[in-house]
């Protein structure tokens, strides 16, 4: 497999002619920049990213979502059917997944080798609960291009310790589909990684679809407290880790969020704030904004989001001093310890439930769960979040199906 593995590498690189983009500088962003928050563009799509980039910007993160947008638009069916040729006597199911992997490394060398920046790659859904997995294609991204890629691995119990191993072997790390301060201070002695993540759009959004309270609030109350437990807790290690607000959905937040560590920012947000904002920001990360919650968000236990309590404490110190061997141990230690809500169960008919969906889950067919502390908020966004990304990722996988037949 070694020896393929170089020919595929060698396959993501050939016949590469991306004309470097030299973003200019710009005040609005440099003034953003002082904060202390990196800028990234949360895009797959060379042309939006291009209108956009900017000389205060470092690195652009994609996700199974945005691949899949950008696989669905036919441009690299030609590389597909190439693949196939290269992966000759592979099994149906592994020629199918090495082509996704080429597909997610070849776009992501184009980005990185365009805009000069760090590219953020994501993993194929099947490995998120299977550890050798996720090493095995992590360390081939590293290897693919190790100074620009950092690899995505999904807050699962095997991600963590699958990033764990793989940020000991220097691999740069973006430990995604994070929603709270809790998961957040749980992946940093855990994980270690480079980054990590609050997606706060999907907070918002989970109360305002589910009349929970107006969406106000609530993501950025996230963000805030976990930054500061980040940015505590890193100052104890002698590695970094940094927080991302993850795809910001009101360039609002450009505002009420400076300072954070990262901003992932969907091109229209930025657009929409380079336009409308006055480009004079300080840092706000010791802001406590109000959230504004309904009666009927009174068993949704919405304070999970920002809240950590002494027992997520004792669970995360456990992880630090000793990493379990596999997934089913390090949930028997969250349970252990009282976090009997961050990695639960599901039966077939509750995924299922999951998948219909989508990334914003219904409340209601969760509430008695929740009430019950067998399942968070954050953890029903975080496995919504992994669902979607399935989904998208299938449909990724059979158009790969469709082409090499």
């Amino acid at each position: 497999m070694a020896d393929l593995n170089t020919r595929i590498s060698d396959f993501v690189w050939a016949n590469l002619n991306e004309k470097h983009v030299n973003g200019k500088t710009d005040p609005f962003w440099e003034s953003l920049r002082e904060t202390g928050t990196e800028l990234w563009l949360d895009t797959g799509d060379m042309e939006e990213a291009e209108a956009n980039w900017s000389a205060e910007m470092g690195a652009l993160t994609t996700n199974n979502t945005l691949i899949n947008s950008e696989i669905q638009k036919g441009f690299y069916d030609i590389l597909i059917f190439e693949a196939k040729h290269l992966l000759n006597g592979l099994p149906l199911e592994d020629k199918v997944k090495e082509i996704a992997f080429i597909l997610n490394a070849r776009h992501g060398i184009r980005l990185a080798s365009k805009f000069r920046g760090y590219v953020s790659v994501e993993l194929h859904t099947d490995t998120a609960h299977d550890i050798k997995a996720i090493e095995y294609y992590g360390k081939r991204y590293h290897e693919i291009c190790p100074d620009q890629f950092i690899v995505k691995v999904p807050f699962t119990a095997e991600g963590l310790i699958g990033a764990r191993h793989l940020r000991d072997e220097g691999v740069k790390i973006n430990m995604t589909l994070g929603f709270s301060a809790r998961q957040n201070v749980v992946v940093t002695r855990t994980a270690r990684p480079d980054y990590l993540n609050v997606f706060l759009g999907r907070i918002g959004a989970f109360m305002m679809d589910n009349k929970l309270g107006d969406g106000s609030g609530a993501g950025e109350r996230a963000v805030i407290s976990s930054q500061n437990w980040v940015t505590a807790l890193s100052a104890q290690n002698p590695w970094q880790t940094k927080l991302i607000a993850a795809s910001l959905r009101n360039y609002n937040q450009l505002e009420l969020l400076a300072g954070t560590d990262v901003f992932t920012m969907p091109p229209k947000v930025a657009a929409a704030g380079r336009k409308s904002l006055s480009g004079k920001f300080t840092s706000r990360t010791h802001e406590n904004y109000d959230v504004s919650l309904y009666s009927s968000a009174r068993d949704a236990h919405i304070g999970k989001f920002w809240e950590v309590d002494d027992s997520v404490l004792r669970f995360s110190q456990r992880l630090n001093t000793k990493l379990p061997s596999s997934g089913a141990e390090l949930v028997h230690i969250a349970q252990e310890e009282g976090c009997y809500d961050m990695f639960p169960s599901l039966t077939k008919e509750e995924k299922a439930m999951m998948a219909k969906d989508g990334k914003i889950p219904v409340f209601s067919n969760w509430q008695q769960k929740i009430m019950d502390g067998k399942i968070g908020p954050d953890t029903l966004l975080t496995l919504a979040g992994l669902a979607s990304f399935t989904a998208d990722q299938t449909s990724l996988d059979q158009r790969i199906l469709n082409i090499i037949g």
